[in-house]
């Protein structure tokens, strides 16, 4: 069962994505079958389907569809290598259309109709949560591919996205060190802003920090004017401001803060939503100089980035750019191919689900490893938005940061862990850890 602190999240984006890869399928099946593992899998004929469930239309479609792609290079590379287990991966794509009951309702036509054997997928905490219940009733198997705002850790699904200690935490603490301790806090008025924003107001109190301002925009408003009052009132001699708005609101608040003379040498922003297809988006210049915080940016320098970018470009054009929700999507696949194949089925989810923790990939970013929370180990990296629209890695940490689902500077959580693998607590998904 999920254990949960907030509802949903996240990110409504505009910025270009290419066409969908020509092998994805979009079909039904014969009804479904149970498996000794629970849920309805299809590993047993002469392929493996798997689901990918993203929106394909309505407002999230244009960021998706970028996560879509990554999905199927990481597919193909498998197929192209032999498959998995000696059969062909078949991917069959749903259309959450950016509607929460529909991301239900297809996850729900995934493993019923489709019998597929595992789902990656979702982009907003709106999405996972609407279908959380579903992969938990028929125990099934989710892979979610976004940082997220932690506060959750369920045996049904792995997260190869940041949890707040990999990203939002490590940003503050270099915020404090190299810009300042007079932070104000602005962001789009739904869960993720609003839980980020709980965890940096406890973190600033007990780190000498402090919260001088905090405001939210509701989702897809621009009408940032008053925002950009207060910053200016609040911060009249310059500060830090952290920034969790999404969608067009980005667009107008940078526009609007470089035209109001609130610019990073004096105001440096820092942003957990902006990547580098954002970047193109609202415009290099409106952007330069500002600071986003990530596991992975295109300008990471490693063999393995380097060929994981010649491969997505050579696949889906050289125009293209990387970004970190690409980056876990790709990681998510080569780990649950490398359980698949440790655990010699894709059929029975609990032998899968056991052979995924563990489990180690030398990823564009950095090695990665699953842990027993359902969470991946991430380096956590600091960019500067450079002339390129690219970013200049001015931090990041020297090994891989380990995930903490459960926040320890909010009180409501501070420790309690997550670990599937103990058999010796009540509820594996939350419980106190030794000593706290």
């Amino acid at each position: 069962m999920a254990q949960q602190f907030g509802l949903g999240r996240r990110k409504f984006i505009v910025y270009g994505s290419a066409a969908l890869g020509t092998s994805l399928l979009i079909k039904g099946c014969a009804p479904a079958t149970e498996t000794g593992g629970g849920g309805t899998t299809a590993g047993g004929g002469e392929t493996i389907k798997v689901g990918i469930l993203h929106s394909l239309s309505g407002t999230m479609a244009i960021s998706e569809k970028s996560v879509v792609d990554a999905t199927q290079l990481a597919i193909d590379e498998i197929n192209s290598a032999g498959g998995v287990l000696g059969k062909q991966i078949e991917p069959i794509l749903e259309d959450g259309a950016s509607d929460w009951p529909t991301f239900a309702e297809k996850a729900t036509k995934l493993i019923d109709q489709d019998q597929v054997v595992v789902v990656f997928g979702c982009w907003t905490s709106a999405s996972r949560k609407a279908v959380l219940p579903v992969f938990e009733a028929k125990n099934h198997m989710l892979w979610y591919p976004v940082q997220y705002e932690g506060q959750e850790c369920s045996k049904n699904i792995f997260y190869t996205g940041a949890a707040p200690n990999q990203q939002i935490e490590p940003a503050v603490d270099w915020l404090l060190e190299n810009k300042g301790n007079k932070f104000f806090l602005v962001g789009s008025d739904y869960v993720f802003p609003r839980t980020a924003n709980t965890i940096i107001k406890a973190q600033l109190a007990a780190k000498g920090g402090e919260t001088v301002g905090e405001d939210y925009l509701p989702l897809g408003n621009t009408e940032v004017t008053p925002i950009i009052t207060k910053i200016r009132s609040a911060l009249p001699d310059g500060g830090v401001i952290f920034n969790t708005l999404n969608g067009d609101s980005n667009v107008a608040f940078f526009k609007q803060l470089q035209g109001a003379g609130l610019t990073p040498d004096k105001y440096p922003t820092m942003s957990v939503s902006i990547a580098e297809e954002e970047v193109q988006a609202i415009g290099v210049e409106y952007l330069k100089g500002h600071y986003a915080a990530w596991n992975y940016f295109m300008t990471v320098d490693t063999p393995q980035n380097k060929a994981f970018v010649e491969a997505f470009k050579a696949k889906f054009g050289e125009n293209r750019v990387t970004n970190d929700p690409m980056e876990s999507a790709y990681i998510a696949v080569n780990l649950w191919k490398q359980a698949v194949e440790q655990a010699g089925t894709a059929d029975d989810l609990e032998k899968v689900r056991q052979a995924a923790i563990g489990q180690a990939f030398d990823a564009p970013q950095g090695s990665v490893k699953m842990f027993p929370n359902h969470h991946i180990s991430q380096t956590v990296r600091i960019g500067e938005v450079g002339d390129d629209g690219l970013f200049k890695i001015v931090y990041a940490t020297p090994q891989p940061v380990d995930p903490l689902p459960w926040n320890q500077f909010v009180a409501e959580t501070k420790g309690f862990t997550c670990d599937w693998t103990r058999t010796d607590v009540d509820n594996p998904g939350q419980f106190k850890m030794e000593g706290a």
